[in-house]
This record gives structure tokens, sequence and C-alpha cells, in this order.
């Protein structure tokens, strides 16, 4: 393996380990979403998505949130990303605000709503 591969995949591993995992009782989601701070990123607010909590960094789905919710990099049903608009629209204020650091990981579990 090249060492330029290694170190990407050093790093996704590394951004990984620094997300907070948000299992399905919780968001009321068919999937595991992943929030994390925005620091040290160049881009703006994302969030990603997997299959379980078991993610391979590289079968992730990256999802941003502005200006409008789209995925960047993956796949998404169409359902799928419809109730992934729904989660967001209720908890977008709590997600912008771990994203920015104003908070914590516990009150941003704390704050952070289902959907129906």
């Amino acid at each position: 393996m090249n060492s330029s591969l290694e170190a990407a995949q050093q790093s996704d591993s590394d951004a990984l380990f620094e997300m907070a995992n948000l299992f399905p009782k919780h968001t009321g989601l068919p999937f595991v979403v992943w929030i994390s701070t925005g620091q040290g990123v160049q881009h703006d607010v994302r969030i990603k998505v997997s299959s379980s909590a078991k993610a391979i960094p590289s079968q992730m789905i990256s999802v941003a949130l502005r200006p409008d919710v789209h995925v960047i990099q993956g796949h998404m049903s169409p359902e799928n990303l419809a109730l992934l608009r729904q989660w967001i629209a209720l908890n977008e204020p709590v997600i912008l605000r771990y994203w920015e650091g104003a908070i914590d990981t516990i009150d941003a579990i704390k704050a952070l709503k289902p959907i129906q």
C-alpha cells in the first residue's frame, strides 16, 4: 500500500473516532447518523450516515447540510434522504451548535429529537 493511501485511511479512521454515532432507536431513522464538530476541517457542516455502528469510513455516506441537505459522497435512496432531511430539520440548531463547538457531545445527544 502506498503512503498517501495509508495516510488517507488513517485520516478517515481518526475522523471517525472524533464523531458521535446516533443509533436508530434515538433518531427514529433506519440507519446510524454520525455527527462531529467542525474543528480542523475546511468544509461546511456535514454529517455521515452508515448502515451500522461498525462503519467502514470508505463506505459511509457524507451529507452536507447547507445550502440544502444533499449527498456529497456515496448514495442514499430518495426515501432515506427524505427521512434524513426531516430529522435534520427537527435538529438543525443542535447539529450546528455541536459543529461550532458551542455544546459538547452529551448536551448535543440530550437535545437531539427523534423523528416520529
